[in-house]
């Protein structure tokens, strides 16, 4: 499944930061874009692995203009994250 980030753009003292609205909870950071999105496949497939742990369903992805509308995010860039929710053990 492909799941869209909010990216917010880092600087000098700043990571790039990293929210993923389809996932609550979950969030991740950077010290770039690439770094960024990495650390944001990470942190969801350790989110869903948790999940699973618990017997909690797996949020579905959504489409990144769902999300586009919200003022939350209104600075971001956004990215797709491809999660492949068949290695979450359950």
């Amino acid at each position: 499944m492909l799941y869209p980030i909010a990216i917010s753009i880092g600087d000098g003292k700043h990571a790039w930061g990293v929210d993923i609205p389809d996932v609550p909870g979950c969030f991740s950071a950077g010290e770039d874009l690439d770094d960024a999105v990495a650390m944001a496949r990470e942190a969801i497939q350790g989110h869903f692995e948790i999940l699973a742990e618990n017997g909690l369903p797996i949020p579905p992805a959504s489409k990144i203009t769902l999300h586009t509308a919200n003022p939350k995010y209104a600075e971001c860039v956004w990215e797709e994250v491809e999660i492949s929710i068949s290695n979450v053990q359950r």
